[in-house]
């Protein structure tokens, strides 16, 4: 029973760990890619003031890197969305049709995302913070202000039909991105139908994004410079990190204990069974062939405990995964359930870790079966 309690913590916080970095990663990636390639003037993350001319070599397939799966071109302008009542701050980002919004697809709560494909249309996707503030439903037309130029006092105005509502419970973006064709975009910064705010890229090797995106750097020009997400939003990658120790430690507390637990019952069991080493090694039965019996049996326990701990672990997983019982405060946390993860090959490995290590620290007490006379134990009754 202590072997599989100690196994279901180690699934069930290894799973919430890996679950909540996991979905984390998914939503930054949604909004803006893994990889970002901007100007190096451009020292907002915010808007892109400087633009970058849309033949590259590297678009519209960055076939040079394999780790590359999906490139999009996008553009970021500040502006106001302005209503009788009230006013709020957003960054218009402009997409094209190349944008990948099946990555979106699970945060729209209402509507549909804007068309970018033939006529420009006024369609604009907002979030259901902004809707709420401002009293937003489908189909109402809003009107948006931006600077035309930065620093400058042009300020150009656009109105936009509402077609949209996505939540993805991460208050930074839902309070600040909406949605729309990114010709708007070209067309309040006064630039050609070829040039572009940035490009956003996604990768099919979620760890390892820095390492794809020094590769990246090397192969664009030297007036653009390469971002990854884990440097765009370093706070929160740093936090995520703080999950990995977490979960080693809780897995080596557990371990332990399990440990400690299997030790004392190998103990009671040489104890009980004092008798019979005796017997045994007046028979001839050395040390260790006596030692090994009760390793098999300690084996076959802590085996037993994996077994069921892995069938209770794995069966909440699921439950939480399908049914979402324990929810979290997306203000804290940016989910609003607890997301579950855990890769199949990190769970072999931890009930082959778990059983290697429980069944290495037993040898040291069945030692005490070397200790046993064979004379004392014939004489012992307990």
């Amino acid at each position: 029973m202590a072997i599989a309690a100690g196994m279901v913590i180690m699934i069930l916080s290894a799973s919430a760990g890996f679950g909540l970095q996991k979905k984390i990663r998914e939503k930054v990636a949604a909004f803006n890619g893994e990889i970002s390639i901007v100007h190096f003037d451009n020292q907002s993350p915010l808007e892109d003031q400087t633009p970058i001319d849309l033949p590259q070599d590297f678009y519209p397939e960055f076939s040079q890197v394999s780790g590359v799966e999906h490139i999009q071109a996008t553009a970021h302008k500040a502006g106001v969305i302005l209503t009788q009542e009230e006013f709020e701050g957003i960054i218009l980002k402009g997409v094209g049709p190349d944008y990948r919004w099946d990555a979106m697809l699970p945060y729209i709560t209402a509507g549909h995302y804007p068309e970018t494909v033939g006529r420009l249309d006024n369609q604009l996707m907002v979030s259901r913070t902004v809707a709420d503030r401002l009293q937003l439903s489908l189909g109402d037309t809003i009107n948006t202000f931006f600077l035309k130029e930065l620093g400058g006092q042009s300020i150009g105005s656009r109105g936009f039909e509402v077609v949209g509502f996505y939540e993805s419970g991460f208050e930074d973006f839902d309070r600040q991105y909406v949605f729309s064709d990114i010709r708007h975009v070209q067309r309040l910064n006064r630039w050609t139908d070829q040039q572009v705010g940035r490009f956003e890229l996604f990768t099919d090797q979620a760890d390892e994004v820095a390492l794809i995106a020094d590769q990246v750097y090397q192969l664009t020009p030297a007036s653009l410079n390469t971002l990854s997400m884990t440097e765009t939003y370093y706070a929160i990658f740093e936090w995520l990190s703080l999950f990995d120790f977490n979960i080693y430690l809780i897995i080596g507390i557990m371990i332990l204990i399990a440990s400690i637990n299997m030790i004392t019952a190998l103990l009671v069991l040489i104890l009980e069974r004092t008798h019979m080493i005796g017997l045994f090694k007046s028979l001839g039965s050395t040390n260790w062939s006596i030692r090994k019996m009760f390793l098999y049996q300690a084996g076959y326990i802590i085996g037993l405990g994996l077994f069921w701990g892995n069938l209770i672990g794995v069966s909440l997983i699921g439950l939480q995964s399908y049914f979402k019982i324990i929810t979290l405060d997306p203000a804290t946390y940016y989910v609003q359930y607890a997301p579950v993860f855990l890769p199949w090959d990190f769970l072999v490995w931890l009930n082959i870790g778990t059983f290697i290590l429980c069944l290495f620290l037993l040898l040291l007490p069945s030692y005490l079966v070397t200790r046993i006379s064979p004379v004392e134990a014939m004489r012992f009754d307990g």
